[in-house]
């Protein structure tokens, strides 16, 4: 493995004060005063501030890596304490930047942090990626995903991937020059609404904790060039049977970005390749993400209509264990989930009006337009979901 030879620690030096900090690594022959040297050469680039972004950050700090970016331009919220432990309960309502800048500095005051508060588009990836030797990937949408390995792999960079879904988790390490890329395991993103992300789904709040730390090791292992990393081998993780397994990979030769005879040559339109938003913190559900704007209502509209006497039915289409968190029953709302509508649906009159609703509003779009498909026309997404009609009309239900 040749990838650490890239990282030259050059007139590099450490501090007295750096040996004392680092004196547990020095005194590891496989990494010793070359090693960490090379550790405050090096640059990584984290993805993310969250869940995943939390762990990286503070282990790679604290390890001596001198140089971290860190892309995000999201606040903290009161959902992200559960997992994303860089950010604490003071810091709810801040830039998540800032407060894992902070915490970052406070950890190892010789790290350099450096934020990017925006987006990552196909318009500044490859600027914001080219200064940096190893880019780590901790984001949970599907666009971001493959937008940072097309950019990896046209900047030659390695990728460390990660990701976390309830109690499972994934990991490796995609560096075309020396084997896969993220395409060649996964060439077209799945269906759009197939896969639920965490906000949906849920996820185990120190799942993120574990794959993070694998992560940041294979990132230490790169730059230190000791080991083998997960480059052509998917580290698959299972919480529950705390298990581990490894899937072998394999570059594929007709893979479109890395391949013998590549096509994809600069960045594209990722949101509409996967056919979904970058981003799922917003209120943009999977059916505006397609073009498909389903018919919808707020929930203030909602309460006007309800508070005037007008027959509606809310159907509610989440799972049995989030109705318990907060729920509309006492307006006569029913359950049935998502994954039972198409069995029951015959318990609904097409010629009675609907309003669906779920969390956030992206499973009842999903909802309508399956009801639409079987003649039912007289449907409202309720906007926002459950969530926004705690926050606009019903502050006494939780928010989750």
């Amino acid at each position: 493995m040749g990838y650490s030879a890239m990282i030259d620690p050059g007139a590099v030096a450490l501090s007295h004060e750096e040996v004392q900090r680092y004196s547990r690594h020095l005194i590891m022959p496989e990494v010793g005063m070359a090693g960490q040297k090379k550790l405050k050469a090096a640059s990584v680039l984290l993805i993310g501030a969250g869940g995943l972004g939390s762990p990286l950050a503070m282990y790679l700090a604290a390890a001596g890596v001198g140089r971290i970016g860190l892309v995000d331009y999201d606040v903290v919220d009161y959902t992200n304490l559960q997992r994303q432990i860089i950010h604490g309960t003071k810091d709810v309502g801040r830039s998540k930047l800032e407060s894992a800048k902070a915490r970052i500095l406070d950890i190892n005051p010789h790290v350099q942090v450096d934020a990017y508060p925006v987006p990552l588009t196909s318009a500044n990836a490859l600027e914001i990626f080219a200064p940096y030797d190893v880019i780590i990937d901790g984001t949970d949408n599907f666009p971001t995903r493959y937008l940072t390995n097309d950019a990896c792999v046209l900047l030659g960079k390695p990728n460390v991937y990660g990701s976390i879904f309830r109690f499972e988790g994934q990991a490796s390490v995609f560096y075309a020059a020396e084997g896969p890329c993220y395409r060649c395991l996964f060439p077209e993103p799945p269906p759009p609404g197939l896969v639920p992300s965490c906000a949906e789904g849920g996820v185990l709040g120190v799942l993120p904790g574990t794959i993070g730390a694998i992560q940041a090791t294979e990132a230490i292992k790169l730059i230190l060039g000791q080991g083998e990393p997960l480059i052509g081998r998917l580290l698959l993780y299972d919480a529950l049977a705390m298990e581990f397994n490894e899937v072998r990979l394999r570059k594929s030769p007709n893979c479109p970005i890395c391949g013998d005879q590549p096509t994809l040559t600069e960045l594209i339109d990722y949101e509409q390749f996967c056919g979904m938003p970058a981003h799922d913190h917003s209120l943009y559900t999977s059916a505006q993400a397609n073009g498909d704007a389903v018919p919808a209502i707020t929930p203030v509209a909602l309460k006007e209509r309800l508070d005037a006497g007008d027959d509606l039915l809310i159907l509610d289409v989440r799972e049995p264990h989030e109705w318990e968190i907060a729920n509309l029953s006492d307006l006569g709302a029913r359950l049935i989930p998502m994954g039972e509508v198409a069995a029951r649906m015959h318990e609904l009159d097409t010629a009675q009006e609907i309003v669906v609703q779920c969390r956030s509003g992206g499973r009842s779009a999903d909802v309508i337009r399956e009801l639409q498909q079987h003649g039912f026309k007289k449907l409202l997404n309720l906007e926002g979901g459950i969530n926004r009609w705690a926050r606009e009309v019903d502050p006494s239900l939780p928010v989750y």
